[in-house]
């Protein structure tokens, strides 16, 4: 069965490839206690996939600062994606990512997660995982479709939040917005102070 919010997050240990460029086994469920944002992308040295681990790279100490670790994943060995790190970022590499990138290379991980393609490579799916393992957000974009790093903080925050204050967040939410009480009559008051 794929994995799907509101469950447990499909564990697994794999190879990666560490920020230091050492080669690990990587287990998920290691990482409880913490949040984790789990993403996969469709396969190394490609297109759209070095702007996304760079964008995620450029905004990871705002992932830390939330207690959140960040971890990549494709299809790929974990001896390509060093070799794609040891490639500078202006002749197509990622350049020395500062997050494990996962290798899945059996496909299970992704096949797991339901993102996996008949053509053996990975949708960009994209898994929040709260501090208990839980899957909280999934997010799937087609090959082409690159992915907000903004719009993954934001649910991170929002998770936080409701997690904190037992508010649910409305539609657009930011962190520092009024969200609501998960009640009709908090559904109902919010609205009607924000109608228009």
């Amino acid at each position: 069965m794929a994995a799907f919010v509101t469950q447990s997050a499909p564990d697994f240990t794999a190879q990666a490839v560490m920020p230091d460029n050492s080669f690990q086994e990587l287990t998920l469920s290691k990482y409880r206690g913490s949040y984790v944002l789990l993403f996969f992308y469709p396969l190394d040295f490609t297109f759209v996939c070095p702007s996304e681990i760079i964008a995620f790279d450029k905004e990871l100490d705002k992932f830390k600062q939330r207690g959140c670790e960040v971890i990549g994943a494709s299809v790929d060995s974990h001896y390509t994606h060093l070799a794609w790190k040891n490639t500078a970022r202006e002749k197509g590499g990622i350049g020395q990512v500062q997050y494990p990138i996962v290798s899945d290379l059996d496909k299970n991980i992704s096949n797991n997660y339901g993102i996996l393609l008949p053509n053996g490579v990975a949708l960009r799916g994209l898994f929040l995982i709260d501090r208990d393992g839980v899957l909280r957000h999934m997010l799937v974009n087609d090959l082409p479709l690159g992915r907000s790093v903004a719009e993954a903080l934001r649910m991170l925050d929002a998770l936080q939040y409701t997690e904190k204050h037992g508010e649910v967040c409305p539609a657009n939410w930011q962190e520092g917005a009024e969200a609501m009480a998960p009640s009709s009559e908090g559904v109902a008051a919010y609205l009607a102070k924000h109608a228009g």
